[in-house]
């Protein structure tokens, strides 16, 4: 007690007090720091993992339940988040939705009696009705048509110009057998979206529509069907349209009211004007727009 009344008298003693203290407030905010920067980093790489599993989980949502979640759960996996996963929610064709919990061991909080703390996030994607579009194929659909799924449909590839009423064969950035050709074999690499008024194609290209369709045949095996290969060259994204301009009963140009995929079944020989294929639902990438007619697309948002 006298050598601390002895250190409050002098200066030094004060002085070394107020270090003492600042030194504890420093190691404390130090600490705070090192176990609050654990559970943000926790936290943020939790969500990041959540929300790529839904994303990726959502593409299955127009397939089975079970497929949908054993790819979220493939997702956690390979960022060993697996034993995180707590809780997973699969509504078919609308949504996918996961939680996570993980513990995590503090530092500097031991000292007050917390060992950990558990943090949880949540994610989820929904379908929504696809609006936005690149690499379509030029090729599309009367929206008045009546279009059922996995039914037997052929899409008209005439040798002039798009009759009106018929499936139409669009100019996708310009006319020209070429690049048409590109279009069908690797889809159209710039934006579409619904709205935007197109040209129809003209000329004869129905030889190099059974070039293109056979080599995506021959991409991907009927034997067994599996329209739902996310890598399937069957499968391709075509524009749904209302007739913009008519002329002597020859379409002209369209406008697009929403996209619709469709699966080729049979390959196109020499005498051949359709290809021969089914509407599916599936869903891709690509992006929502107010006002797209439902067709079968979907486009995936994070909406949790």
């Amino acid at each position: 007690m006298r050598m601390i009344k002895k250190l409050i008298k002098q200066e030094n003693g004060n002085a070394l007090l107020l270090v003492a203290i600042a030194f504890m407030g420093i190691l404390g905010m130090a600490g705070l720091a090192i176990d609050g920067g654990l559970v943000y980093m926790t936290k943020s790489h939790l969500q990041k993992v959540a929300n790529s599993a839904v994303l990726s989980g959502a593409q299955e949502l127009t397939n089975q339940e079970d497929e949908v979640k054993s790819i979220v759960i493939d997702i956690l996996r390979s960022h060993d988040e697996e034993a995180s996963l707590n809780n997973v929610e699969v509504d078919m064709e609308k949504k996918v939705a996961i939680d996570l919990d993980k513990s995590v061991k503090l530092s500097f909080a031991r000292l007050f009696g917390f060992d950990e703390m558990d943090v949880k996030v949540h994610a989820a994607a929904e379908l929504r009705t696809m609006g936005r579009v690149v690499g379509a194929a030029p090729l599309g659909i009367d929206d008045r048509i009546p279009l059922e799924f996995l039914k037997d449909y052929q899409l008209k590839v005439d040798s002039t110009s798009v009759e009106y009423g018929n499936f139409g064969v669009l100019a996708l950035g310009s006319t020209g057998a070429k690049t048409y050709e590109d279009n069908l074999r690797n889809g159209y690499q710039d934006e579409l979206k619904v709205g935007m008024v197109l040209e129809a194609q003209t000329g004869n290209i129905a030889g190099k529509t059974r070039e293109v369709i056979q080599e995506r045949v021959n991409g991907c095996t009927e034997m067994p069907r599996n329209i739902n290969d996310r890598d399937c060259s069957r499968v391709i994204l075509v524009p749904v349209y209302k007739p913009n301009e008519i002329d002597q009963n020859q379409l002209k140009s369209v406008q697009i009211t929403g996209f619709a995929y469709f699966y080729i079944t049979d390959p196109m020989n020499s005498k051949d004007t359709s290809i021969r294929g089914m509407f599916i639902k599936r869903a891709g990438t690509g992006f929502e727009e107010e006002g797209s007619v439902f067709k079968g697309a979907y486009s995936i948002r994070l909406t949790e």
